[in-house]
């Protein structure tokens, strides 16, 4: 275990004296991190054994390859070793030839979706490769950033999805999901692999394996957590890795990848326990899943698409059968379409070898076009509240009762106790001018302990406390150390726009959130202070206030609605924000107030350093809702393609509340809930997840690696860099699919020039024979027609549906309606319609 470390080590340090090196002797030209395409296809194009379906549902790989030489390793499997070194003897022979004499820095070669390798050159050295008849494409490298007790209940899987198919002790067994995010804790008791006398399988089809490390032990690894790498190169090279923050392992240092792993596959019943408080028990959606690391993202930087790149590529040889990405870039790819950038491409060659992948959306809501996901073959999940929330609440001395947030015990129910500002129980030594940021309680030695004991301690909060500049944690620490009975909190009046998270406290304490209701805390504990008529000094404090304890949940039929962050569509087709006929995001889930497993190091909430679970926020945690959800289908469905999965969660989608209204979005960073209005397409995708009914979805709509590649080639301009990033021509079969064609499970025509017909392709994967009858609502402006309006489909059997659109106005105005397959067997189909632009042959004034 030892040697393993510190042979690891001398790696990174050799690697960091070489780059410092190359660095300085090339002064006059700055250095960057490539990622480089070769013309020949990756070896994953020769595995029949990849292609794991046995009929109509999942298809082959395309045929349309472009002419070269047969490689040396086509008759190797996938989980032998020789082809890796063969391909990276390759690359390092090209480097050489294409780089005679210079020095370069090799950091991957990526062999198994992708042909190609990312090196450390000179911009001109990347355009001496570029030149190589063998090379196909070279790309700057890009940064990217990271993007449950309750929800299982919420989703109904404890009755429905996980009690149909066996019960949770074997819900997702023998699916191995794979995560792209910060790494994991090994040692949480969401990933062990001996909770329950159901012992776990050993997945056959699953072929990676452990790093070993100081800080990744022998051992780490079982039978639940069956693979764990990490992977840093490109970040290693800009000198930014550091080894005491980032840990060179696939241990997480900083807690989301520790969290996103739990959503979706972390054991059953485990005891959520944050500051010495129970919040019931956690579960990931499938908790019987198995888990494969690939840690490619680090607290102190985030992470780059090089490093990204390898580690898809890697977690495909190794046979997952998932791919969860609570990732998002940090810009918009540039280029002809947002598609052709290389984490998209190399998930692309995923979905070929029939792995299904999921991405996080983004959380630069709710702004439209804010999309960070872009393909049509990755399913992308918004953020979406579900039903349970902690608040409390503070009854004031003039009777007036404020609500608040905060996981935190009460004071005495039958006792007011008296409010006093910061502000006003300084130090004699101390004064506001010292620290304009003092008001936030968070060094002790400021105030006086005599004026605080006993009280209730008011501070304020202000956008710092988001930044990290300021905590919750300290503030109660140093209410702590004066012997507060309590602490409230109240929203600084000069910095608005911004909401705090429940956040966990050992002693009484409230989050006053809104700021109306901070003023009314403010003017009354400011009309009750009585000061000397000639000193002005205050000589007493007459505020008082009990506070409601928030530790228990609440439970709201207003739920879920779309959350002011995530991410909205129209899909954002290139960099001048054309639209693309694609639905962004997909589908939306739980991804607000989220419980779940957090690193024992974790750093990246200050107030959860230490914890075993955190409470966390956004798209990140919403994807591996999606992620789990799907093993369940794929466990069920073996032979389903990753179209016809996200088929299955897309249709089968709810677009109601549990009160039985519309689906609300939020529209507003500030006071979202005062800013929101029924959610369309465009923030919601297909609806909200509907767990137990995608595991019945009666008919699906398919799309192959060859549809993709289709819809491609019809974008204009796009055949050499089709080429470029696939080694595949687009002339063969001369063959395009433009986007409202793409047989998926919604129809999105970003611009309507007056009539367009549209065919869908449904599959019957019911048991039986089933009737169908056609309903529809138009988009405004629009008027739809589909036929047949009634069919009746076999099992298996196949069925077209054509869909007509006729422009009735000119408009610039997104519109939206839907199409319904209503079975007589139970099965309902929804397929929502969206329409920006409408051209009308009938020109009118307007």
């Amino acid at each position: 275990m030892g040697r393993i470390y510190w042979v690891h080590l001398i790696v990174v340090i050799c690697l960091g004296m070489f780059v410092s090196s190359l660095c300085q002797d090339d002064s006059d030209e700055i250095t960057a991190v490539y990622i480089v395409t070769l013309r020949q296809a990756p070896v994953s194009h020769y595995y029949d054994e990849l292609r794991r379906g046995v009929n109509g549902i999942k298809h082959g790989a395309s045929g349309r390859l472009t002419r070269f030489h047969k490689p040396r390793y086509r008759n190797i499997s996938r989980t032998d070793k020789r082809y890796g070194s063969y391909v990276s003897r390759v690359h390092d022979s090209l480097l050489r030839k294409a780089l005679k004499g210079q020095k370069y820095l090799k950091l991957y070669s990526y062999h198994y979706l992708i042909n190609g390798f990312s090196v450390l050159v000179t911009q001109q050295q990347a355009e001496q490769l570029a030149q190589r008849r063998e090379v196909s494409n070279v790309v700057l490298d890009f940064s990217v950033r990271t993007a449950t007790t309750h929800t299982p209940e919420f989703l109904g899987l404890q009755e429905g999805a996980w009690f149909q198919e066996g019960g949770y002790e074997t819900a997702g067994e023998g699916i191995v999901i794979g995560f792209i995010d910060t790494g994991i804790d090994p040692t949480h008791p969401s990933f062990s692999d001996d909770i329950s006398e159901h012992l776990y399988p050993v997945p056959v089809h699953f072929s990676g394996i452990c790093e070993v490390t100081r800080d990744f032990p022998s051992g780490s690894c079982n039978r639940k957590l069956v693979g764990a790498r990490h992977f840093a190169a490109s970040a290693i090279t800009r000198g930014i890795f550091n080894s005491t923050q980032d840990y060179a392992s696939p241990f997480d240092g900083d807690g989301h990848g520790t969290h996103t792993a739990s959503v979706a596959a972390g054991n059953h019943g485990i005891p959520v326990v944050v500051t010495g408080h129970y919040f019931g028990n956690a579960s990931g959606m499938a908790p019987r899943s198995h888990i494969a690391v690939y840690k490619a993202l680090y607290k102190s930087f985030g992470g780059f698409a090089a490093d990204v790149v390898a580690a898809i590529d890697q977690a495909a040889q190794d046979g997952v059968d998932i791919i969860s990405l609570s990732i998002t870039p940090n810009r918009r790819p540039p280029g002809i379409a947002t598609f052709f950038n290389p984490i998209d491409m190399a998930l692309l060659a995923a979905v070929k070898a029939g792995i299904f992948v999921v991405q996080a959306a983004g959380n630069t809501g709710p702004s439209p076009k804010s999309m960070s996901s872009f393909s049509p073959w990755i399913f992308t999940v918004g953020a979406a509240s579900h039903d349970r929330t902690y608040s409390n609440s503070i009854v004031l001395g003039n009777k007036v009762t404020t609500s608040g947030v905060g996981l935190a015990p009460g004071t005495d129910e039958d006792t007011m106790y008296t409010l006093i500002s910061a502000l006003h129980a300084l130090n004699n030594d101390t004064k506001v001018s010292d620290d304009m940021y003092m008001g936030e309680c968070q060094d002790s030695s400021n105030f006086n302990q005599d004026l605080v004991q006993g009280k209730l301690l008011i501070c304020s909060y202000s956008i710092r406390f988001i930044l990290g500049l300021s905590t919750i944690k300290q503030a109660v620490e140093t209410a702590k150390n004066l012997s507060a009975v309590g602490i409230v909190f109240y929203m600084d009046p000069f910095v608005l726009g911004f909401q705090l998270n429940p956040v966990p406290m050992q002693m009484p304490g409230i989050i006053i959130p809104s700021p109306n209701d901070s003023k009314i805390l403010l003017q009354y504990y400011n009309s009750s202070l009585e000061r000397d008529r000639i000193t002005k000094e205050i000589v007493k404090f007459g505020a008082v206030a009990s506070i409601y304890g928030g530790l228990k949940a609440n439970y709201s039929n207003a739920a879920p609605k779309i959350m002011y962050y995530s991410a909205r569509g129209p899909d954002p087709e290139d960099s001048f924000l054309d639209d693309a006929d694609i639905l962004k995001p997909n589908l939306v889930a739980p991804g607000n107030f989220i419980w779940a497993a957090w690193s024992s190091l974790g750093t990246d909430s200050v107030e959860f350093q230490g914890e075993n679970f955190a409470m966390m926020s956004g798209t990140s945690m919403a994807a591996p809702h999606i992620a789990g959800l799907a093993a369940l289908i794929k466990q069920k469905f073996p032979i389903f393609s990753p179209s016809a999965i996200g088929s299955a969660l897309s249709t089968t989608a709810s677009l109601f509340d549990r009160n039985g209204g519309p689906i609300m979005a939020q529209r507003a960073y500030a006071t979202p809930d005062l800013n929101q209005s029924p959610a369309t397409p465009f923030d919601m995708g297909s609806g909200f997840v509907n767990a137990t009914a995608a595991l019945n979805p009666g008919l699906v709509f398919d799309s192959s690696y060859d549809d993709y590649m289709s819809f491609l080639c019809g974008i204009n301009g796009s055949a050499p860099v089709v080429l470029n990033y696939t080694s595949q021509s687009c002339w063969p079969n001369n063959s395009t699919i433009y986007g409202p064609d793409l047989n998926l499970p919604s129809i999105t025509i970003a611009k309507l020039n007056q009539y367009r017909v549209v065919q869908r392709t449904v599959t019957n994967v019911a048991a039986g024979n089933e009737t169908y009858s056609v309903g529809w609502s138009a988009p405004y402006g629009v008027s739809v027609k589909v036929s047949p309006a009634h069919f009746c489909i076999t099992s298996g059997e196949r069925q077209v549906l054509n869909v007509s659109f006729n422009a009735n106005i000119n408009s610039t105005v997104a519109s939206f309606g839907r199409i319904g397959l209503f079975g007589n067997q139970g099965h309902v189909v929804n397929i929502p319609l969206s329409v920006v632009v409408k051209i009308s042959n009938n020109i009118t004034n307007s």
